[in-house]
């Protein structure tokens, strides 16, 4: 593969023409230029992209690092065990998470006292403990059906329209709150009176958690690249980060979050511009997500000095890294049904770069009105601090597999991170799949992008 079309396939920056000069705003800095100083991008072996996820979770477990690598291998070789453990389950399942503290091994939370004798799985050449904790107090599904029924009626009871999720550790309702909502000193009694009256309009367990006041879309096109659009919503230049390669079975295009610029393109690295068609948005409810075709000159249009318009083909690459010198080929996807809490995950932005952090709720609805009015709890929520405004529609990743694209973040009052989420892949349009390189020779492991990151420049 050339390095033009390595670039393409994961793209520098779309940068749209005409942008209006505007009042100082936070810039992002430009790393697709920085990136020449480190040479031509350098695709990853499988075994690399493990390695450099691996020293992340070193630095948030402080094991050695072939034991990150292997349990990081667990993590994906046991979803397929986790999945018939959800199914045997089914009726008393209230969560299934993944616990690194204190040794590796799955959790699985049920409903009711009857005690499961614990278990041991093979995942990545370990001997997983499964351990059954029993007596949660609702099951995933009825918490699920408590959001359904119930989100209006707790957000009509707030100042700031709150974030909800399912907690697969407790078995609880969690209710991300302002800390308007709870008082000027955000007492416990506070937050303990509202957690009450939460249960008493769901009808199921409710904690309440409460922090800062900001919730953003963070507005950066080839996977883990740069896209510049000018938006006239606010009448500034938008910078968003580019997700995966996606396909429809004839062609190959690139996806971003559709809160993002319409009019796009993409520079090269080394300057060059790409011009990008937009093929189409979706961004209600549960899905953030544009799809662009990157075009390029060649073939008569019918004269001699006339050209015809292209689609460039894109390989199924993504950056990886903060200074764009590693790309990845994406051999399969996650779907969001069998993430777990408690996974650990990676994201590439244009404002943060790189980093890995656990899966907090698979099942969760944003705060806000970010979905064209409240969201449904079909994201999944990824604990900070790492996401920025400049992050949205990067790509969400472990290795090689692709999770998602990013969304959004909620910050506390200090406007550190504490949650960010994204659109799981399998929320793609109908007909649209991720991209992925069946050149790999090692098993895939499940197939399965998005967020909501806005920065002006």
């Amino acid at each position: 593969m050339g390095l033009r079309s390595a670039i393409l396939a994961c793209g520098a920056f779309l940068m749209a023409a005409g942008a209006v000069a505007q009042a100082p705003a936070p810039k992002v800095p430009d790393k697709a230029a920085d990136a020449l100083a480190f040479g031509p991008p350098h695709i990853q072996t499988q075994i690399e992209a493990l390695m450099q996820d691996g020293a992340e979770y070193v630095r948030l477990y402080g094991v050695p690092l072939d034991q990150a690598m292997r349990e990081l291998q667990a993590e994906q070789d046991s979803v397929p065990a986790t999945d018939a453990l959800a199914r045997e389950f089914a009726d008393r399942l209230a969560g299934i998470s993944i616990a690194h503290e204190g040794g590796f091994r799955i959790v699985v939370l049920l409903t009711g006292d009857a005690a499961e004798a614990p278990r041991t799985i093979a995942a990545g050449g370990l001997a997983v403990p499964v351990v059954f904790q029993t007596g949660a107090p609702a099951t995933r599904e009825q918490i699920l059906a408590a959001i359904g029924a119930h989100q209006a009626e707790i957000r009509a009871e707030l100042r700031s329209p709150p974030g909800m999720g399912v907690d697969p550790r407790t078995g609880k309702l969690v209710v991300m709150v302002n800390t308007r909502d709870v008082g000027a000193d955000g007492s416990a009694d506070d937050i303990a009176g509202l957690a009450a009256r939460f249960t008493g309009i769901a009808g199921v367990p409710v904690e309440v958690v409460a922090w800062g006041d900001t919730t953003s879309a963070l507005t950066a096109v080839a996977g883990g690249g740069r896209v510049l659009g000018f938006d006239p919503q606010i009448n500034h230049k938008a910078v968003c980060t580019s997700g995966f390669v996606v396909t429809d079975g004839s062609r190959t295009a690139l996806s971003t979050a559709a809160h993002c610029p319409d009019q796009l393109r993409y520079i090269d690295p080394d300057g060059t511009e790409v011009p990008m068609t937009m093929i189409g948005a979706w961004g209600a409810w549960y899905q953030d997500v544009q799809i662009h075709v990157p075009t390029g000159v060649g073939g008569d249009a019918g004269g001699a000095s006339d050209m015809a318009t292209v689609a460039l083909p894109l390989a199924p690459i993504f950056f990886a890294d903060k200074e764009k010198t590693a790309l990845r080929a994406v051999t399969s996807w996650r779907n969001r049904a069998s993430t777990r809490a408690g996974d650990l995950v990676c994201h590439r932005g244009e404002r943060t770069g790189y980093s890995c952090a656990e899966v907090a709720y698979p099942d969760y609805a944003p705060p806000g009105d970010l979905c064209a009015g409240p969201c449904e709890p079909t994201w999944v929520a990824v604990r900070g601090p790492d996401c920025k405004g400049g992050d949205s529609g990067g790509p969400v990743f472990a290795g090689t597999i692709a999770f998602g694209l990013v969304k959004g973040d909620s910050a506390t009052k200090d406007g550190v991170t504490a949650l960010y989420y994204y659109m799981s892949v399998d929320q793609l349009p109908p007909g649209w799949t991720v991209a992925v390189d069946r050149s790999s020779r090692l098993p895939q492991i499940q197939k399965t992008p998005e967020t909501n990151l806005i920065t002006n420049q």
